[in-house]
């Protein structure tokens, strides 16, 4: 069975940067689709930001584009998700999932989660 194990989140000055990644057990990550979302206490599930297989395309929420990067490593079987220029409003469980289409932004087009990590920033 897939696992997906997030890593990199923390607490960060406002203005900082923060590299997430989601490792993944299963050599067909390749042939996936990949994406990030974020929950804050009392609000839904959203998407960040996803990635096409094998290495593209990247497509983003508005409120992170320009500052977060999605991107993969198909040799580590890794996603990763750099975000700078972090403000209070990125505060978030980040979870990375596995998409089910192409160009997927609801959590109902994922179909395998992680446990998420958690990102904190200060302002």
């Amino acid at each position: 069975q897939v696992q997906l194990v997030e890593s990199g989140g923390g607490l960060v000055q406002a203005g900082g940067s923060l590299r997430l990644s989601c490792a993944a057990s299963r050599r067909a990550f390749t042939y996936y689709n990949w994406g990030w979302f974020r929950q804050a206490p009392g609000k839904e599930r959203e998407f960040v930001a996803g990635i096409g297989s094998p290495g593209g395309p990247t497509y983003y929420a508005d409120s992170v584009k320009g500052r977060f990067t999605i991107s993969r490593d198909n040799a580590k079987t890794t996603v990763y998700l750099q975000m700078n220029s972090l403000n209070a409003e990125d505060t978030a469980a980040y979870y990375c999932a596995r998409a089910t289409i192409s160009g997927a932004r609801r959590p109902s087009e994922y179909e395998l989660w992680g446990q998420g990590t958690q990102v904190t920033v200060s302002s």
